[in-house]
């Protein structure tokens, strides 16, 4: 049976997980640095702190929700080709996060030649033991992302991250449902990237599981020159969230 489309929002702090879980989010994936670098992998503590907070939020109305926590595993800015101690750090990482009670984790690793690297999935989903596995935006970088989707469905991933291999999901939506098409239920396809609530409606229409956002804000503070001087933080922002998860109601109502 199809399944009803959930909200994931992409969180740095304690303070987006209670805004994902106020909007009714099914799920956040929590990273750092975010808008600096795509997101990097969050320490144990900011982990155990979300879980925390994630397991006694409450939605807006008084509803207890489940909300699950999945970690981003990425040690580094930049490509996804990793040498065998880059796998080292994020297969440690994937089994720490996952210790400290992440539902699942957010991973990707594509070979040199421009392909998902299969083998090194395939261990990062062996060290998940059990815990559910994206693989993120890497799918985005390759040439035949339907190839990947394919790949990846015999690798035990249970969804994949993509904006249809556009800058913004709206603009891959036609790609999106091919993605969709070539899953044939075998794993989820979350649509995410440069996601507006605007968007939602359509990426609905292309038959995606979830839709992503950041529902990112910029606060004012200034780190001075040896702290990012004023680059501000990033915060979830609770109106674009609450719009988004708006938006997700009326197009799946």
């Amino acid at each position: 049976m199809p399944r009803t489309p959930v909200l994931e929002i992409a969180v740095q702090d304690v303070a987006g997980v209670r805004v994902a879980a106020e909007v009714g989010a099914a799920r956040v994936e929590l990273c750092v640095a975010l808008g600096a670098t795509g997101g990097l992998t969050p320490s144990v503590g900011l982990v155990e702190a979300v879980v925390d907070a994630a397991r006694s939020a409450t939605h807006a109305d008084g509803r207890d929700l489940p909300l699950e926590v999945h970690t981003l595993v990425r040690a580094r800015a930049g490509g996804f080709v990793y040498d065998a101690d880059e796998l080292g750090v994020h297969l440690r990482d994937v089994r720490a996060l996952v210790a400290a009670g992440a539902s699942g984790v957010v991973v990707g690793a594509l070979t040199p030649e421009g392909e998902v690297d299969a083998e090194q999935v395939a261990r990062l989903v062996e060290a998940a033991s059990g815990a559910e596995v994206t693989f993120h935006r890497a799918i985005d970088t390759l040439v035949d992302p339907l190839e990947a989707v394919e790949t990846l469905c015999g690798l035990d991933v249970t969804r994949i991250l993509t904006s249809g291999g556009a800058e913004r999901s709206v603009d891959g939506a036609e790609q999106l449902r091919h993605m969709v098409d070539v899953a044939a239920g075998r794993l989820q396809v979350m649509a995410g990237g440069g996601v507006r609530p605007v968007d939602v409606a359509t990426l609905v229409a292309v038959g995606v599981d979830a839709v992503h956002l950041s529902a990112k804000g910029i606060v004012a503070a200034d780190g001075g020159v040896g702290g990012g001087a004023g680059a501000g933080v990033e915060v979830t922002d609770p109106a674009v969230a609450r719009a988004a998860a708006d938006a997700l109601r009326v197009a799946t109502a």
